[in-house]
């Protein structure tokens, strides 16, 4: 049976979203039959503006077309939030995909989120929660991570992001980098995604 195909998709201005999809990956790729590939959306800010943010450049992860997520049997998307919501890079992107939802071509494909915030109120429901009408246009399966993370999603002596929507961390004033806790949950949602991306496509 040819191998089960997962999409890691995110925008990651400061590297905190990436981090988390470093880790996603090793996840899927953890689960036989599974081969997991990174990849980031356009950014839509110029290189100016970008420097005057203090963003770092860009890693060498390629860049996707709206036209190559059909070619995956699972998408796990990843953004920081902004107000609540997904980042505008990464809607600007979804807001591409028109053709694909013309076609319903992800139609019946899992799903998964995941997301930063700056800080504790900044959003760890809301932006996944209001993510979820982008999937449901197109007809995909949202695959939450609920409580399967076990002990790790009680957690109350560690500040930590993430909950049942998927994995999540806190970037601060930027300095804060993903923590080990956060980094498992991560690993653990790529992993736990990933075998049921191949479960639906072992019954197709």
């Amino acid at each position: 049976m040819a191998p089960t195909k997962v999409y890691i998709v995110y925008y990651s201005m400061y590297g905190h979203v990436e981090k988390l999809a470093e880790e996603i990956k090793k996840g899927a790729a953890s689960v036989e039959g599974v081969e997991a590939k990174l990849w980031q959306v356009p950014e839509t800010l110029p290189q100016e503006v970008l420097g005057k943010m203090g963003a770092p450049p860009k890693s060498d992860v390629p860049i996707i077309t709206p036209n190559e997520l059909p070619e995956a049997d699972g998408l796990v998307f990843g953004f920081p939030t902004r107000f609540g919501l997904m980042a505008a890079q990464f809607k600007a992107f979804l807001d591409a995909t028109g053709g694909l939802w013309r076609t319903q071509a992800l139609a019946g494909k899992p799903a998964g989120i995941f997301y930063s915030t700056g800080s504790q109120g900044g959003g760890q429901e809301t932006t996944p929660l209001t993510s979820i009408t982008q999937l449901v246009h197109h007809g995909m399966i949202f695959v939450p991570i609920g409580y399967t993370f076990g002990a790790g999603m009680f957690e109350m002596e560690k500040v930590k992001g993430g909950s049942p929507y998927g994995a999540g961390t806190f970037a601060g004033d930027g300095s804060r980098q993903p923590t080990e806790l956060e980094l498992a949950q991560a690993f653990h949602q790529g992993k736990y995604f990933a075998e049921i991306a191949k479960k639906l496509k072992g019954s197709q």
